[in-house]
């Protein structure tokens, strides 16, 4: 089979990258032996939600937020799209100083963000615990249900002649994918979007797993009417500490309550750390005491793909000709798909990108990548 460009991967960064390139009317093929958007897509939270760790970050997930609205009138009610907004929680006077230089960042790129006083704050959300200083509220963030999204865009793909591959890439190099079949994808490109997966078929990649654990609920609807976040979250999600928790609640659209978040490095494993979920969940409580009557339903852990400075990895391969990269997206990787997308579906075409592309390409790490090698398993 001869294609235009070659996708590894149909997670959510696999099938916008699928969607966006095939609006381009060229010729793409996604290779995927999983179920599409079944394994870090499906794990996640599904957030929509505007970081601001850094300059690069900020700009990815703006435009990808931006995107994301724009399509809110085209996805299927499975998506589950629901704008609920996002409140930061400030504990003390001087985290309701970290959310004020949050207002001023997002309202000189002309986002909404409005201060909270407590007053305020327990008026949209009584159940929190008392005694927080007040918190800021972005009220055009939203959450989705990351699998119905990734169908949705691989089915808008497919419509428009992309070809869905499900078997596994055992070795991509310049210009083929080998699958395990012992056939061969001829490509002009072959982007590796596979998340943590991408080091099997490119070793040597500043890549590393960072394990999190969620719980969800039973229906507990209005008990919580916003994404909840605390301030600290960044510093968890941007740190380097082996393990760490943040507060974060999600509403979702059954009325269910999503609970995260950890991180953790050095621990792959699928099953669940109990001492750090006991301690996210504390962490939890403390900020919505509600929650220790409610009833979960579920836990379950993730592997999020993550780079040394927590931004992705978007370009081209140095010294790989004709091999691309499209993973390392850390926990963003919901609220940026269709901006990452779009960004490398422009470099891909040769076309200018609106985003600042040396924060994100490959060449920025000084890591030279093994010649490549067949995978099994």
């Amino acid at each position: 089979m001869k294609v235009d460009i070659a996708v590894v991967g149909a997670g959510i960064i696999g099938a916008a990258l699928a969607d966006a390139l095939s609006q381009l009317r060229l010729k793409v093929a996604v290779i995927e032996a999983g179920i599409p958007g079944g394994g870090t897509s499906a794990a996640g939270m599904g957030h929509l939600v505007a970081l601001d760790g850094n300059a690069a970050e900020l700009a990815l997930a703006r435009d990808g937020l931006r995107r994301w609205q724009a399509l809110q009138g085209d996805l299927p009610s499975a998506v589950e799209y629901r704008a609920c907004g996002t409140l930061w929680l400030a504990r003390n006077e001087e985290e309701m100083a970290t959310a004020a230089a949050k207002q001023a960042v997002f309202r000189r790129l002309g986002l909404k963000a409005e201060l909270l006083t407590p007053e305020i704050l327990y008026r949209l959300e009584p159940n929190l615990a008392q005694g927080l200083a007040g918190g800021l509220l972005r009220p055009d963030e939203a959450v989705i249900y990351p699998p119905a999204a990734v169908a949705f865009l691989l089915q808008r793909a497919e419509l428009r002649g992309t070809q869905l591959i499900r078997q596994r890439a055992q070795a991509v190099d310049e210009g083929v994918v080998r699958l395990e079949d012992g056939s061969r994808i001829a490509a002009e490109q072959v982007v590796v979007a596979a998340g943590v997966n991408s080091t099997a078929l490119v070793p040597g990649l500043p890549l590393q797993p960072r394990k999190g654990q969620l719980v969800i609920t039973e229906r507990y609807a209005g008990l919580v009417r916003h994404q909840l976040i605390e301030l600290g979250y960044a510093q968890s999600a941007h740190g380097n500490d082996d393990a760490s928790v943040a507060f974060n609640v999600q509403p979702r659209a059954t009325g269910q309550l999503l609970i995260g978040s950890s991180r953790q490095y050095h621990d792959s494993r699928p099953e669940i750390d109990w001492p750090l979920l006991r301690r996210m969940l504390l962490r939890a409580f403390d900020f919505l005491p509600g929650l220790r009557h409610l009833q979960a339903v579920r836990t379950w852990t993730g592997l999020r793909p993550a780079t040394p400075d927590k931004l992705p990895l978007l370009g081209p391969l140095p010294d790989r000709p004709g091999l691309w990269l499209a993973t390392g997206h850390e926990g963003l990787g919901i609220t940026t798909a269709l901006s990452s997308a779009a960004h490398l579906a422009a470099r891909l075409t040769g076309r200018p990108s609106a985003l600042p592309s040396s924060a994100y390409d490959p060449a920025r790490f000084s890591v030279a990548t093994p010649e490549p090698e067949i995978c099994h398993g």
